[in-house]
């Protein structure tokens, strides 16, 4: 299965392969972190696809910097902090909530990506090409036809059933975002009235609550901003009719010193 001159099968399960590393390096960070296993990720299964995706991309686009070390670093941290940020953002708009948040964070770009995430990424940029792609891809040539067409379509199905079952789960939080944000407009309460029937649903759901602790529901109402907007003409009018009385409190003035000073000449 040649597409462009790459097999397509040894290039999926190479993603798979950076999509498990991923998962198993955010587990062990939460392990350390709580002292507890968390199943980190969208996907229901032991990968996080963000990270293969990554791999991919560095993989494929940052073949001509293999012979400068200090380019592939920085431009591994340019592709890879450009697909969080494009995944955060995504992810918000579709299922309306905030998965992750760098805001506290020095050096942060809209809670999105920090340049404390940013620079492993160009170190996972130099392993990724002077390492394990040598490696994996030597390992994954070696693979027989028929073994290497079976896993090919077993992983690929179990992904695609894994990423249907899993939209579903977290487009729950849409729907309930839907339904109980007609009642309530603070950003907090919703996000505290998720979590709530969140824990009430099945495994599946609850999941999503360990892997995403920092889970926010996204709430921007169009009267909030009419109110914001509303009160910021206020407060300049009100500083307007300030700065005109004291204008012609200072005009009155003036004009009594020299009607006084007339008065004094003559």
């Amino acid at each position: 299965m040649i597409i462009f001159g790459a097999d397509i099968r040894i290039y999926f399960l190479l993603f798979m392969i950076y999509s498990f590393i991923g998962w198993s390096l955010e587990v062990i960070g939460k392990l350390i972190e709580t002292r507890r296993f968390v199943n980190r990720g969208f996907l229901i299964g032991p990968y996080c696809p963000i990270y293969g995706y990554g791999g991919i991309l560095i993989t494929f686009l940052l073949k001509k910097y293999i012979d400068d070390p200090l380019t592939l670093f920085f431009m591994a941290i340019l592709v890879c902090g450009t697909l969080e940020y494009l995944t955060s953002y995504l992810m918000e708009k579709i299922f309306k909530a905030r998965w992750w948040d760098y805001s506290k964070a020095k050096f942060n770009i809209n809670g999105r990506i920090c340049l404390e995430t940013l620079i492993p990424f160009g170190l996972l940029g130099l392993f990724i090409m002077y390492i394990a792609n040598p490696f994996f891809l030597e390992k994954l040539g070696q693979i027989p036809e028929t073994w290497l067409n079976v896993l090919f379509w077993t992983i690929l199905s179990i992904f695609i059933i894994d990423n249907i079952v899993s939209t579903v789960v977290i487009s729950y939080i849409k729907k309930v975002l839907k339904f109980i944000g007609k009642e309530l407009d603070n950003t907090e309460e919703l996000t505290k009235k998720i979590k709530e029937v969140l824990q009430g649903k099945s495994a599946l759901h609850r999941r999503l609550l360990s892997a995403y602790p920092k889970l926010e529901a996204v709430k921007i109402k169009i009267k909030e901003k009419k109110e914001e907007i509303k009160e910021q003409v206020e407060e300049q009018k009100r500083e307007l009719e300030r700065k005109i009385e004291k204008t012609a409190q200072k005009v009155e003035e003036h004009k009594n010193k020299i009607m006084k000073n007339h008065k004094k000449n003559n």
